[in-house]
């Protein structure tokens, strides 16, 4: 059996300096030092957050909308931090998890990330086949296979250098984003003063669930590996000064990139609130009614691009997902195995439920509960990581980044004990 390494092939076609980016030209060699958080924020848009936010809008209209905020500040921050440590070190967070921590922890943090990049598969690949279902009539399985055709292709982008993989993630995400931009407006009705108040931040017992499903389906932790790995092979600086250089427009990736992720977010839970929180109509989160509705109240147009979006959503993140898969074997075990061995076992538990499963937006809601619970494990060993300087050298966290991080792990960690108590002595 050939053995090939599951991390990225681009290393194969060397780096680029940022000397040979700036030589592009100002505004070229701008673009070519965007893209990771881009792709990054893909997995913060996917078919899992069509349904936590619809879901929520239609339940709660604007009172989530805090959630969404709030969730995509602790993420441009955790995508931050992580993009960080793969340029200070150029080695992903699982290859730097691998040489802190002992066998065992390391099998620890592999089991779990396994799942949490199945459950991101599985809402991805379920979302795209919705959308192939919606938009073209495919049956669900059917599409679940041309869903894995697409992802195994755009994979292949990367033996060609990251920026193809980059470049057609990106295409996708912008179909995302305009689809949502002409539902945002076509649907109208919006009530701005239910927005703004929306935006203060409160909880009540009866939308835990929900909140800490929004918080799972936007705070992703297979992108926290993934992110990390994008850096490796990709610009590289000579020295210090353009080291930080790389490092601030690493910042601006991820304000860019994961600022459009949450306007999209922000999107998807006003239009819901605006058209399904009403009487006889708050049960409308799953996405082919949310389709169908969208098509009867508002015209066929707006139901298009919901599919067209859903179907783009789910064809980009399976991809990135999959990824994912690969970079947290080879990174916690350093395990390498035939790259289709390795996406097609990411893929499997989609590809199965999606065959026998009843309700399929069910899962959905379900999968982004389990990311919720994955978000620990990845941001705890963040935190440990890039406040280390004997790793970080010059780019260790300063102090108000550490308890910026602080904070955020324990936010998502009290959430997850809540609910998880909640589930327990049924209080949901």
């Amino acid at each position: 059996m050939t053995v090939i390494s599951t991390t990225a092939p681009a290393a194969a076609h060397g780096s680029t300096t940022l000397r040979e980016v700036r030589a592009r030209g100002r505004f070229r060699g701008a673009l070519g030092l965007l893209g990771p958080a881009f792709v990054a924020a893909v997995a913060y848009v996917d078919p899992g957050n069509f349904a936590t936010n619809f879901a929520g809008g239609a339940t709660s209209g604007y009172e989530l909308l805090w959630v969404i905020v709030m969730a995509n500040l602790m993420a441009v921050l955790i995508q931050y931090l992580t993009s960080k440590a793969g340029l200070a070190t150029g080695r992903s967070l699982p290859e730097l998890c691998r040489e802190r921590y002992g066998t065992r922890v390391n099998l620890l943090l592999w089991l779990q990330a396994e799942v949490v990049a199945m459950a991101t598969d599985l809402a991805e690949f379920v979302g795209a086949a919705i959308g192939l279902n919606l938009i073209f009539g495919i049956p669900l399985f059917a599409a679940g296979l041309i869903t894995a055709a697409v992802a195994f292709a755009v994979l292949a982008l990367q033996q060609r250098g990251y920026r193809g993989f980059e470049l057609a993630v990106i295409a996708l995400l912008a179909l995302v984003g305009l689809g949502f931009l002409y539902l945002f407006f076509a649907a109208g009705g919006q009530d701005y003063r239910q927005a703004a108040a929306g935006l203060v931040p409160h909880l009540s017992g009866g939308t835990m669930s929900l909140t800490v499903g929004i918080i799972g389906a936007t705070v992703m932790p297979h992108v926290i590996y993934l992110h990390s790995a994008l850096q490796k092979n990709r610009v590289k600086g000579a020295d210090r000064e353009e080291r930080r250089a790389l490092l601030s427009w690493n910042r601006r990736d991820c304000f860019i990139g994961l600022g459009i992720a949450g306007l999209v977010n922000m999107a998807m839970l006003c239009i819901a609130a605006a058209l399904f929180h009403r009487p006889g109509l708050t049960g409308i989160s799953e996405l082919g009614p949310v389709y169908a509705h969208l098509g009867s109240v508002v015209g066929g147009g707006a139901a298009l691009a919901f599919g067209i979006a859903l179907m783009a959503s789910g064809l980009s993140s399976s991809s990135v997902g999959t990824y994912a898969g690969q970079v947290v074997m080879s990174g916690f075990m350093n395990w390498h195995i035939p790259l289709f061995a390795r996406r097609a076992l990411t893929m499997l538990p989609s590809l199965l439920v999606l065959a026998f499963a009843a309700n399929t937006g069910q899962a959905l809601i379900y999968s982004q509960v389990v990311l919720s619970f994955g978000i620990p494990f990845a941001i705890i060993p963040l935190l440990l990581v890039t406040r280390d300087r004997a790793i970080m050298t010059d780019m260790t966290n300063r102090r108000i980044t550490n308890v910026a991080m602080l904070m955020t792990a324990a936010v998502v960690v009290a959430l997850n004990v809540y609910l998880l108590g909640s589930a327990v002595t049924g209080a949901l």
